[in-house]
């Protein structure tokens, strides 16, 4: 009796290990990505299939814009897609750059990927005006051409990313600055800044949101809610045409240059400003999640956005909307379809392959050499040659301690 009550009891049997955030449920190390290479960098298919789907709406509203005096369901898609689609664009812009804290390598990546893309291409496009249409027009950094401007507010908007970090309650305080800005009348037109500050709330809003909040559209109640949502912004659209200025929707000028108080045009910004929120989640609730033909596309959009200027331009200084054969309503079909293959072929890889040496410039004689990288790769130099990829596990480990060096 007394020996049985001294013997001890059994161990309970192991339990199988709960794959957790630590430990993937799939034998695949979690540095390869799928299709990919061991220490290739995984993207996330949502984002790069809603930049690609993004984009073709930017080229689909610079080709419908010549149309628009010749029909009114053209205009109404036209402020429908304006309603939103530089929001949603520029709220993805945020969200990818929540990590940016002014490491000397960000640095570097801003200035080859941003920067030098804006002057490289804004010389070109001077150059292209004087042989298309004035051969008289003078160089002005300071006054991006067609299109141009989002370079000038994504380099400014990446700068102050960690300015927004400190703050307790960015997008309100980002709400006001683009308020303001749209009842100033004495604000410059130098590099856009009207338009700069007065998105800037979408990309501070993209700088505050979380994986949870992407996960949070993928409900199909949303989904089914989001058809009938954008289809009644067509027409609500088509209502509006000739009862609201399109001017509005483009962010580049003060109440007082639209006609009316500053209190109606505080108001009107508002208005719009929840109104693009709404469209947004609408449109990323039908973004596919998963890889598509696709999502490959959606690393060069960029490169689409910066090179669809050319063809835009050059169709209407050679008044190719003139031709006999536009002026049908089967014509703007052909259009829209020709402005999705463009901006299909200018995201494709070829296209990227040959424009990197411009949009993605190495510049490594332009910086100096950063002390902390020599460090490391001295250090995995002595430790027998390449260190080991650290995974998505150590990519997020990074990633947090990025969030809370940068005050969060």
């Amino acid at each position: 009796m007394l020996h049985a009550r001294n013997e001890r009891a059994p161990l309970p049997p192991a339990r199988p290990e709960k794959p957790t955030a630590k430990t993937p449920p799939t034998s695949a190390p979690p540095s390869v990505r799928e299709g990919g290479a061991p220490g290739a960098k995984q993207r996330d298919p949502f984002f790069d299939n809603a930049k690609y789907l993004t984009i073709l709406l930017v080229g689909m509203g610079h080709a419908w814009q010549p149309l628009q005096d010749d029909s009114r369901t053209v205009e109404a898609l036209y402020l429908a897609v304006y309603a939103f689609h530089m929001p949603a664009f520029i709220v993805i812009s945020g969200y990818l750059s929540r990590t940016f804290t002014g490491r000397p390598h960000q640095i570097r990546r801003l200035i080859t990927g941003i920067a030098v893309p804006y002057l490289v291409f804004e010389t070109l496009y001077t150059l292209f005006m004087r042989w298309a249409d004035n051969p008289d027009r003078e160089f002005s950094l300071q006054r991006p051409g067609f299109a141009l401007w989002f370079l000038v507010a994504l380099f400014v908007w990446r700068m102050t990313a960690p300015f927004w970090h400190r703050l307790r309650w960015p997008v309100p305080v980002a709400l006001a600055v683009g308020l303001c800005a749209s009842v100033t009348e004495s604000i410059s037109g130098d590099f856009n800044l009207m338009r700069v500050l007065q998105y800037l709330p979408f990309f501070v809003l993209g700088l505050q949101l979380r994986p949870r909040h992407f996960e949070m559209l993928k409900d199909r109640r949303l989904r089914l809610l989001s058809v009938p949502l954008l289809l009644a912004t067509a027409v609500f659209s088509y209502w509006a045409v000739p009862r609201m200025n399109q001017a509005w929707l483009l962010h580049d000028r003060p109440a007082a240059e639209m006609g009316v108080p500053s209190w109606v045009g505080a108001v009107m910004y508002l208005a719009l400003f929840g109104c693009a929120l709404v469209l947004t989640a609408a449109f990323l609730t039908l973004v596919p999640r998963r890889h598509m033909w696709f999502t490959a596309l959606g690393a060069g959009t960029l490169y689409a956005y910066l090179l669809h200027v050319y063809p835009i331009k050059l169709s209407r200084e050679f008044d190719w909307y003139d031709m006999a054969w536009v002026d049908h309503p089967a014509s703007r079909v052909v259009v829209t379809l020709l402005a999705v293959v463009m901006m299909t072929a200018l995201c494709s890889g070829p296209v990227q392959r040959a424009f990197r040496f411009v949009m993605e410039p190495k510049m490594s004689w332009f910086f100096r050499e950063d002390p902390v990288e020599q460090a490391r790769a001295r250090s995995g130099a002595h430790g027998g040659g390449e260190q080991p990829d650290r995974g998505q596990d150590g990519r997020e480990r990074e990633r947090r301690r990025e969030t809370v060096s940068a005050g969060r």
